[in-house]
């Protein structure tokens, strides 16, 4: 699509409005219930759905399928993220009354972080045609991966903090404990951080890592950087309420990393065939409704076989007993 600079920037100031009535909404310190959760994991869902009608209106059935195929592989691979959101919380021993808050800031540190992962996307596919070569041969490794850590257990690792978050500790020191919601405090005359900031930063950091394999994977689905970003920005922004609503749920998904490593590969084989395409070499391509299709039936079958997995588990302790 062809998006005048007048459009990226209401589309901006909307998602700014957007994430400023989150803020204000959650600015006071609590536990979030499975209702408020439930609530506002559709709220984020339905401005999700509505933004791909003003898309079907404005360019056409191509840009919508585009953006829901792209919001549907981002949203799953965030849900992936939570696994080590999870990790990060215990890590740190974040009371539950903060946890909203840490969420909050680290998903728009995550998304601003991303905003420029994108961009140096778009600019690179513009100059490099031959750089799907390389995105898909990084899918199809990263889902080959994805299998190796889950046959071992991954998700079941303790969380380790990144080099950076480490420096940033010895650098300006961390308190103790957590003074509610202060980033920075002042001890012995020596301004230091908060726990509060440090696991902020670790949760912002950590959602970086796992772009490096959702941006190539939405670029294999569409070339368009305005629903690139907007993808993203949706799929991030609920990420905070998805994270109280499904948190008791994500063990029992022990099989979505391999749900995962399948629509990965399938991104990366796409990307490959786009990329031999544009090389002039006459290959067949696969289309963005076969596309969709096929990561909403990935996804289907992964959460349906996660389930029975678990329920079987769970049944044979006590047919034993």
């Amino acid at each position: 699509m062809n998006i005048s600079l007048t459009v990226w920037l209401l589309t901006i100031a909307a998602l700014c409005a957007l994430v400023g009535a989150d803020f204000l909404i959650g600015r006071k310190p609590h536990d979030v219930s499975l209702k408020e959760a439930g609530v506002w994991t559709v709220v984020w869902v339905v401005l999700a759905c509505l933004f791909g009608l003003g898309l079907f209106f404005y360019g056409g059935s191509g840009p919508t399928g585009e953006f829901f195929a792209g919001y549907i592989t981002e949203k799953s691979l965030s849900v992936d993220n939570l696994f080590v959101f999870v990790l990060i919380m215990g890590k740190f021993a974040v009371p539950s009354q903060y946890q909203q808050r840490v969420l909050m800031v680290g998903v728009l540190v995550a998304l601003v972080l991303r905003a420029g992962f994108i961009a140096a996307g778009a600019a690179i596919i513009s100059t490099f045609s031959w750089v799907f070569y390389l995105f898909g041969a990084f899918l199809i490794w990263t889902a080959w991966k994805l299998v190796q850590d889950a046959r071992k257990g991954g998700h079941e690792e303790e969380y380790e903090e990144n080099k950076l978050l480490k420096i940033a500790e010895r650098r300006f020191g961390v308190a103790d404990r957590y003074h509610g919601t202060k980033l920075f405090i002042t001890e012995n005359g020596k301004r230091i951080m908060t726990p509060m900031l440090v696991v902020m930063l670790a949760i912002g950091s950590t959602d970086v890592l796992f772009a490096l394999d959702s941006i190539p994977a939405i670029y294999g689905l569409t070339q368009d950087p305005y629903i690139v970003f907007t993808a993203n920005a949706f799929a991030l922004m609920g990420l905070r309420q998805l994270y109280f609503l499904i948190g008791g749920l994500l063990k029992k998904l022990v099989h979505l990393s391999y749900g995962l490593s399948v629509i990965l590969g399938f991104i990366g084989v796409k990307l490959v065939l786009h990329a031999l395409h544009e090389s002039g070499v006459h290959v067949p391509e696969i289309s963005i409704p076969f596309s969709l299709g096929f990561i909403v039936l990935v996804l289907a079958v992964t959460t349906f076989t996660s389930l029975w997995a678990t329920r079987a588990a769970d049944e044979e302790p006590a047919i034993k007993s």
